[in-house]
């Protein structure tokens, strides 16, 4: 009977489309869902979801860091079709974050287009001016679990970046990167088909 109740408030507490919650955004596609318990939705209106993407439970998706924030740009986050960002993940936007279509992410993945700055040594780092950087990530890649996307990250199509690796600068399409920082292990190279990195030197 709890169980039955658990899973029956589950389905209920969900985000879809036709919620009124999903009317505050600035598109919610057809079949997608934020799955309960939700994170932190903040400035929805600049937030935009496409089609048959899932908002997995404890996932966090913001624009800005307060509700009401005056922002300057729009769609702040920008999510895909058939997406499926994994449990206890957060993306925070402040500029621009867009993910393409078919994108995975493992638990606990963390996308941001804002990071401190760190101009003045004498300065606290946490009252320095931010630097924030657009953030790309293209069709049909994954992200594993505790990957870290920094700001002004470029991640090309079809892209595994293994779990517990910082990605920062430009990854190309179809490879594989891990490490902190992310280094391209393994390419795919056509006739060939997947070889270490190294070999392509």
């Amino acid at each position: 009977m709890i169980r039955q109740l658990a899973r029956w408030t589950r389905i209920a507490a969900s985000i879809g489309p036709d919620d009124p919650e999903a009317k505050e955004f600035g598109s919610f596609g057809r079949g997608s869902c934020l799955v309960f318990p939700q994170g932190t939705i903040l400035n929805p209106a600049r937030i935009q979801l496409g089609c048959d993407t899932i908002i997995g439970p404890y996932a966090s998706v913001t624009a800005g860091m307060v509700e009401g924030q005056e922002i300057l740009s729009d769609p702040v986050v920008k999510i895909g079709d058939r997406c499926l960002i994994g449990r206890g993940s957060h993306i925070v936007g402040h500029w621009s974050i867009e993910l393409g279509d078919d994108i995975q992410t493992g638990p606990y993945v963390y996308i941001t287009d804002q990071n401190h700055s760190y101009i003045d040594p004498d300065q606290p780092i946490g009252s320095q001016v931010p630097i924030e950087a657009a953030v790309r990530i293209g069709s049909g890649s994954w992200l594993g679990a505790n990957a870290v996307v920094l700001p002004g990250s470029i991640i090309g199509e079809h892209v595994v970046v293994a779990a517990g690796a910082v990605v920062r600068g430009e990854v190309p399409d179809h490879c594989v990167v891990a490490g902190v920082p992310a280094k391209v292990v393994r390419r795919f190279v056509g006739g060939r088909g997947w070889i270490p990195a190294a070999a392509t030197e």
